[in-house]
This record gives C-alpha cells, sequence and structure tokens, in this order.
C-alpha cells in the first residue's frame, strides 16, 4: 500500500569533542536503526563534536574534524538505503551555522542551519554561532573536497528547505525552534510536511520533565502529523545533564519514548507511522485546511527514495502509550546518579571520597552514590556490555562481576567523619550507621591535634590564643576557630583522596564530594576553600526542602532505615563547643533567615529578577499573613547584604550538577558581579521610603478609625441607630506568625508589636481601611543576626552586627532627647545600621570597624 513507515530517533550519551568515541555512538544507533526497519535515522542536536564543545566551536579544527566524521560516516557500510541526518558545526560564507546535515547513499541532501538560537539559562549559542534569517531560501554550499571526492558533488542545498521524497515530506527544526513562539512546524504542517524531525540539545532541571513531551503533544495536536525529538544522554564534560527523553508524537500523543534515566550510551526508540492517519486528522481541521491552501511554500528537495514500501499492510502501527513524568524525588535519586557515573568513568579516578558529617546535605550526597551503584548493578543485570567493561577498569578487576549495590558500593564509595572536640556522639553514629547500610568504605577520624597545631603556629607568631565565643572570645575569634577547622577538613580530605586506595592496594586517586546545597550556595552559608571546594558536587542544584523530600522517597526505595534519624535532627555546623551541654549552634539561627525563605529570595532574585526594591514589592504581598511591611523590608535588606559580601564565594563554587532555576552558579547560569557595594543604598533607600509611607497611611488609617468610633458613640446615643460604618466584609486583616494564636518563630517576623497587634497593607476604599486595627507607634527596626556556619559548609563571613549610629554625632546629642516629629522639625536625621566591616576584606566580620565614610545603612531617610 505505501503508507506505513518506520522512523527512528535515538538518545546518544555523546562527550564533548571525543570525536571518535561520539562517531561509534553514532553508527552504533544506525545500525540499531536499520535492524529495527527503519528507513529514516534522526539523533541529537551537533552530535558529531558534542554538544558543550563551548569555545573549542572557534576553532577551525572543530570544524575539520565534524567534517571527516562525516567522510567516514558517508562511506560506511552501514548507512545506505537509510535516509540519516546528524548535527554539526557548518560555516558558510566565513559564517558558522548550527547545522542539521541529510544524507542518503552517500549523496549530501541538504544541510539545514538552525532559524533560532538559544541564550538563555546555561545556553549561549549566539555566543559561537549565527542564526540562519532567510527563511524558506536555500543557497549553494562548496563542499569540502573531501566529502567531494565520496559523493561527486561540489556544492548542496544550503538553507530553509524540506525533503520530498515519493511517498511523503520531511521538515526540520533544532531544538529552540520548537520552544520558540514563532515555532518552525506550523508552517512547516501548514505546507504539506508530515514528519518534522528535532535534533535538541535540552538540559534537565527539577520540575522540567513535562516540557518536552507538553510541547510535542501540543504541536502535533494543532497541527498534526509526527514528530521526531532527539536529545543527548548523559554528562557530556560540563555542570548540566542531559536526561536523553527522546520520543516520537504523532497527532497530539506520545506513541514511543526512550528511557528516562539510563546508563545505556546509545537507546534507538523507532515507531510505526501510518501517514494516512496524519492526512486524515488534518482534513478534519477545516479551519486549518483553509490556512493550508494559502501557506507559502517551501524549497523542496527531490529525491527518488521511498520510506515506504507496497507489503505494509501486516505491519502494526505504533499506539499512544502512557508518558509518566518523575517526580521532583526521583528527579535528585537517578538524575545526579547518573551524572556522577559519567563523570566518575571518564575521568580516569577510582571511586569517590566523601567527608560526612551525618547531616542532612552530606547524606543527600552518599545516598546519591548509593543510587548510582544500584543503577549500575541494575544495568549489568540486565546485560550492558559497556557498564561492565568501565565498572572493571574503575575498580582494576578483569573478571569482576558487580551483583550487590552494597559491595559495589565498598569499592567506590568512601567516606570520612573528622570530628573535632565539637562534634556530637550523636553525629558520629548517624554517620557510622548510613555508611554500614549503603556499604561504604568508612574511616572515622579526629582531627583535633592538627586543629590545635594550626593555632599554636598561630599563637606563637602573635603571642595572643583565639577563644570562642561561649568561653570569652569575640565573635571574630569565634569565626576564626570555626573556619580553621573547616578549612583543615578540606585539606584532610585531599590528603585522603590521595591516597585511600593505595593503603587499599589498588591504583590511582578518589574525587572528592562536595556537600553545599543551593540556598546555602545563595546565601553564601559556607566557608571559601573548605570541604564545599572539591571536585564535583551532585546536590548544589538542589534546595534543602528538596533534598529533604528525596531523602524521604530514598529511605523507602533504597531501604536505608538511618535517614529518619537524620532528617528528625537539627541541621548544625558543630564547630562550636556546647554551652552546658546545650546546642547554640543551628544553621538558621546562623544563616538569620530559614531555609524556605532563601528558597523564596531565590527564585524572586533570579526567576522573577528582582532587585531588592521589586522583591520587597512582592513579599509584602506574598508574607502579607506572616510580617509586616517594615519587618519584611528588614529581611529583605538582610538577604541582599548577605548575598553581596558573600558573592565571591560564586567564583570558587565546586562545579555542581545543574537542577534549579534559581542557581548562582556564576559559570554560565547566573551572570552577576562578584563585588558589591553591600549597603545598596539607593535600592534600601527606596525600600525606606516606601515603608514610610505604608506608615503614614496606617497613621491616618488610626485617626478615621477614632473618628468613627467617637461617630459610632454619639450614634449609640441618638433615639434613631444607624448601621455600623464596619463591617466584616469590608475588612481584611490578615494574621500574621506574631498574633496572639500563634507562637513567634525567631524567623518569622522580629517581635517588634504585642502580640495582639494584626497588620495588613492599607489600599482600597474607606471602608476597607476603617476594618484594619492596629495599635499606634512607630515600628523599631531590630534584627538579630547570629554567626553563619554549618559542618563542612562554613561562611567566611561573620554576620554583620547591626548598632545604631548618627550620621553627626553633634546632631546625635541636639536631637536624641527629642520625640519624632521635633526630630523631623529640626532636621535631624533617623539612626543607621552601622555593619563593621574590614576594608581589607571582601566580606564583612563582626567586630572589624568601618571607617565613618562607610556608616551609612539608613534605617529611614528623610527627603
Amino acid at each position: 500500500m505505501g503508507r506505513k513507515v518506520v522512523l527512528a530517533t535515538c538518545s546518544l550519551n555523546q562527550w564533548a569533542m571525543d570525536f571518535q568515541g561520539n562517531m561509534d555512538r553514532i553508527v552504533d544507533s544506525i545500525q540499531q536503526a536499520k535492524a529495527a526497519g527503519a528507513m529514516y535515522r534522526s539523533g541529537p542536536e551537533l552530535e558529531i563534536p558534542g554538544y558543550s564543545c563551548a569555545d573549542h566551536f572557534y576553532e577551525s579544527d572543530t570544524l575539520l574534524h565534524s567534517w571527516e566524521v562525516v567522510a567516514a560516516l558517508l562511506q560506511h557500510p552501514a548507512c545506505v538505503d537509510l535516509m540519516i541526518d546528524v548535527g554539526l558545526p557548518v560555516m558558510h560564507k566565513n559564517v558558522t551555522y548550527n547545522c542539521r546535515l541529510i544524507f542518503l547513499n552517500r549523496k549530501i541532501l541538504l544541510i539545514r542551519p538552525k532559524l533560532i538560537l538559544c541564550d538563555d539559562g546555561n545556553y549561549r549559542e549566539t555566543r559561537w554561532f549565527t542564526a540562519w534569517r532567510k527563511l524558506r531560501q536555500v543557497e549553494d554550499h562548496y563542499i569540502p573536497r573531501m566529502i567531494s571526492r565520496i559523493t561527486g558533488q561540489v556544492t548542496v542545498p544550503f538553507g530553509d528547505a524540506v525533503i520530498a521524497t515519493r511517498d511523503t515530506c520531511i521538515g526540520y527544526e533544532i531544538c529552540e525552534e520548537l520552544w520558540n513562539p514563532e515555532s518552525s512546524h506550523i508552517p512547516l504542517s501548514l505546507d504539506g510536511v508530515e514528519i518534522i524531525v528535532n535534533g535538541s540539545g535540552s538540559y534537565t532541571e527539577i520540575r522540567k520533565g513535562n516540557v518536552c513531551r507538553d510541547l510535542i503533544v501540543s504541536a502535533t495536536a494543532r497541527s498534526g502529523g509526527c514528530y521526531l525529538f532527539a536529545n543527548p544522554r548523559g554528562c557530556d564534560g560540563d555542570r548540566v545533564y542531559f536526561p536523553g527523553n527522546s520520543m516520537i508524537g504523532l497527532n497530539g500523543s506520545i506513541v514511543a519514548r526512550a528511557t528516562p534515566y539510563s546508563l545505556e550510551e546509545v537507546e534507538v526508540v523507532t515507531a510505526t507511522i501510518d501517514l494516512e492517519s496524519v492526512r486524515s486528522y488534518r482534513s478534519l481541521i477545516r479551519s486549518r485546511c483553509l490556512h493550508a491552501a494559502q501557506s507559502q511554500a517551501y524549497p523542496r528537495i527531490q529525491v527518488n527514495f521511498s520510506l515506504s514500501n507496497d507489503e505494509d499492510i501486516f505491519l502494526p502501527s505504533s499506539q499512544p502509550l502512557e508518558y509518566t513524568i518523575p517526580s521532583p524525588e526521583e528527579e535528585i535519586l537517578y538524575g545526579p546518579a547518573c551524572w556522577l557515573w559519567d563523570y566518575l568513568r571518564r575521568s580516569g579516578q577510582g571511586g569517590f571520597l566523601l567527608p560526612l558529617s551525618g547531616g542532612v546535605d552530606s547524606s543527600s550526597t552518599a545516598t546519591i552514590v548509593y543510587s548510582m551503584c544500584h543503577l549500575v548493578v541494575q544495568a549489568v543485570a540486565n546485560g550492558q556490555e559497556k557498564v561492565l567493561e568501565d565498572v572493571r577498569r574503575i575498580v582494576s578487576q578483569a573478571d569482576y562481576v558487580p551483583r550487590d549495590r552494597r559491595e559495589l558500593c565498598g569499592r567506590l564509595f568512601h567516606t570520612v567523619y573528622m570530628a573535632t572536640e565539637n562534634s556530637s556522639t550523636e553525629t558520629k553514629n548517624r554517620a557510622k550507621v548510613l555508611s554500614q547500610q549503603i556499604g561504604s568504605y568508612h574511616i572515622p577520624v579526629t582531627i583535633d591535634s592538627i586543629v590545635s597545631a594550626a593555632l599554636g603556629i598561630f599563637s606563637a607568631a602573635t603571642g595572643l590564643i583565639p577563644k570562642f565565643k561561649v568561653r570569652g572570645g569575640t565573635v571574630r575569634e569565634n569565626l576564626a576557630l570555626q573556619n580553621v577547622q573547616a578549612r583543615l577538613r578540606m585539606v584532610l580530605a585531599y590528603l585522603f583522596a590521595q591516597l585511600v586506595l593505595w593503603v587499599r592496594g589498588r591504583q590511582g586517586g578518589l574525587l572528592v564530594l562536595g556537600s553545599a546545597n543551593v540556598d546555602e550556595a545563595l546565601r553564601g552559608y559556607m566557608t571559601k576553600y573548605d570541604c564545599s571546594s572539591a571536585d564535583i558536587n551532585p546536590i548544589g542544584g538542589f534546595s534543602k526542602a528538596d533534598l529533604k523530600n528525596f531523602l524521604h522517597l530514598a529511605k523507602e526505595r533504597l531501604n536505608l532505615p538511618v535517614l529518619g534519624e537524620i532528617l528528625g535532627a537539627p541541621p548544625t555546623a558543630e564547630l562550636e563547643p556546647l554551652d552546658e551541654g546545650t546546642l547554640v549552634q543551628t544553621d538558621e539561627a546562623d544563616m538569620g533567615m530559614t531555609y524556605n525563605e532563601l528558597a523564596t529570595y531565590g527564585k524572586l532574585r533570579k526567576v522573577e529578577c528582582c532587585g531588592p526594591y521589586s522583591m520587597f514589592g512582592k513579599l509584602i504581598h506574598m508574607w502579607s499573613d506572616r510580617c509586616s511591611p517594615p519587618e519584611v523590608a528588614e529581611k529583605v535588606k538582610l538577604f541582599f547584604r548577605f548575598y553581596s559580601v558573600n558573592r565571591h564565594k560564586m567564583t570558587i563554587m565546586t562545579p555542581a550538577y545543574h537542577a534549579e532555576t534559581y542557581s548562582p552558579d556564576d559559570h554560565r547560569f547566573d551572570h552577576r558581579q562578584f563585588l558589591y557595594n553591600y549597603r545598596w543604598l539607593w535600592q534600601f533607600r527606596a525600600i525606606d521610603k516606601a515603608v514610610e509611607k505604608w506608615e503614614s497611611r496606617k497613621r491616618g488609617d488610626e485617626q478615621v478609625e477614632r473618628s468613627g468610633s467617637n461617630r459610632s458613640l454619639k450614634d449609640s446615643q441618638s433615639s434613631l441607630p444607624r448601621p455600623s460604618s464596619r463591617s466584616s466584609s469590608n475588612s481584611f486583616s490578615g494574621s500574621t506568625a506574631c498574633t496572639k494564636d500563634t507562637k513567634p518563630s525567631p524567623h518569622s517576623c522580629p517581635s517588634s508589636r504585642s502580640p495582639s497587634q494584626s497588620f495588613s497593607i492599607p489600599s482600597g476604599s474607606e471602608s476597607q481601611r476603617r476594618g484594619i486595627e492596629v495599635a499606634p507607634g512607630p515600628f523599631t527596626h531590630s534584627t538579630l543576626l547570629g554567626p553563619s556556619t554549618s559542618h563542612h559548609r562554613l561562611q567566611d563571613t561573620s554576620p554583620m552586627a547591626i548598632t545604631t549610629t548618627w550620621l553627626n554625632p553633634a546632631e546625635a546629642m541636639d536631637c536624641g532627647s527629642a520625640g519624632e516629629e521635633e526630630r523631623k522639625r529640626r532636621g535631624c536625621m533617623s539612626p543607621i545600621f552601622q555593619s563593621p566591616c574590614h576594608s581589607s576584606q571582601k566580606s564583612c566580620r563582626a567586630g572589624d570597624a568601618l571607617p565613618s565614610t562607610l556608616q551609612c545603612h539608613p534605617a529611614s531617610v528623610h527627603m
């Protein structure tokens, strides 16, 4: 009949600049596609050199070697009687384009350049490529002589065209063209293109798993037709992970898809498509037919070749399948595990080493490694020979076959608990039990002697001995004593990483793993060059809340009961001595903000592009049930102060698995400077003006309220009572975290009013404003900032101890005893917040004096 075609798309685990390995995987996919009966094969974007070559795309060598791979493919015996498209960079008229090259039986049919490039997130395509803007136009491209000798061609079509075979028509999109509002598949389908092929390079982000599916379903539901989507898989040499979610869509359904989070290097997905189902689907949409009848035609490359044959009546068509989206917890369980496996097997190292503290973050890293071992054992059991080959090479045992994930973990994973006098028995036991349950090679050590040695050198040189704050020391001394512990742990971690395999009689070294989450990176809540300065960090793109949810899942799915105890323990750095047996240090108290608040700040800063003033404007509504506008103002200022003084740490952050949309990683994702004026004078002044306006309106509402009460009293004495001027339907005062019914949280809002007070933002009609009941009196700005530390993640900068000072001491003496209104009348300035900073440091440390010229953190500004 000649109406059914078998099409193949594939997920390839390519490696940037690995031309030999990339070509071998391409050939493997072509052979698998032919074995499945496919007549068309497509692959991922830039599959020949690898997607993440970055500035290597500037090099002529990259272009040359890509053409050499094309030459090898043209001559390969597997590449006959099958239409193939591959991705590579091509220079046309001295301009480099991101292209798909389509060939059949040693002839190049078309080079199709990318029309729309991607520059958001981690993408920087316009840095290396140029978009082809000559829509529906083709030009002659002179191919290299080595290609001409194989094909007999001198020039080939280059541009925006489609392939017309004897039985169908094939068009192309490349990655971003599917996401763009002016997607190419709309005009292509209107011009009769029945099969649209997309070679993509879409990396994974948490909660993004449904995006590609929804776009393909939407595209084929509106326009009809078949859509082939090819996406790479794995870590190709950078921070991103490609999910390998290749799929085939048909008329609003998904009929074939690749396996998510697989270790398989080459996976080919095929589907049998009935072309008549495309034609009937489109003909039933009458409005589409009207537009198609007057659509502008694409240049057609005529090919004397058919994808179907006359004996296809017994060939079953592919049916829609259920497409399950992994949950965020599953994305953490499997995505970083696959990324770690690719990094380990391609780095030439013999395993991993992790400083294990027994807390949520380091336990999350350990659990992800255990999940990696689980996936490896499963892959070997499923007959994946490449995985078995890699395992044997890593463990240096030619006949080894991994059958148990705990046993494999004991060979690949090494954990070290580095205790000091400040470490508790509970965290030590939790680390030990976790290492036993996952099977890691565990080493508990005490590092007090090396800490004492470092402090002894300092004391010998200066004659002074620093003390912890609980023992009478200053904040500066306290922070220095915590930092020296954190940094020495990093030194010891790398010492163990280099020598543990030597101790075990094996060759090679270990990769040091980090365990700082995305929220702590945003806040700068780690010591610079401590154990957060590792080789790679599998959890650096995840929030604390998501990691906790992930551990709940891993506890059940991987049978790790100790994770329940770890989740129930308070997050603490354990870098300060106990105060009479009481824990004095917790992460959220140190940071001066909760992890949930940090996640909110991060999304507003990065995803919604908010500066301090815009963030304040959004949070006064988002947190209206928790805090008043003055309290929100102080929270926003506190965040931006810590963010700015710690931003320099992002320049040396451990390369982390990219997952979160608000990641502060400045590699390619978050381009902002690392030297800030942490006082944010103009921005904070704008916030203060808004707060003053709010307080002024509040005072006006109080006067209206008192006036209304007086009128109500007079009315009650009248013989004809009037209705009340207030009703519950017109009032909208929001409850806060500081009301009498709720126990105040140390991070919800400063305790600056009586528990019975409730706040709301004055707006709307007078009847609404009358529903607001507040006590008179100015709001008092007060924020308690605690020290900022973490077990392997301690911030360099101590809290900025906020004190009250005056712009002019003489004015302070003259105005200090005057009331608020009298000070305004005299022209006196309000107090300001002073953050003591040492002028020679990039980050603030409590106890350091600021020059008088830098003392300008106005709590309010009177113009």
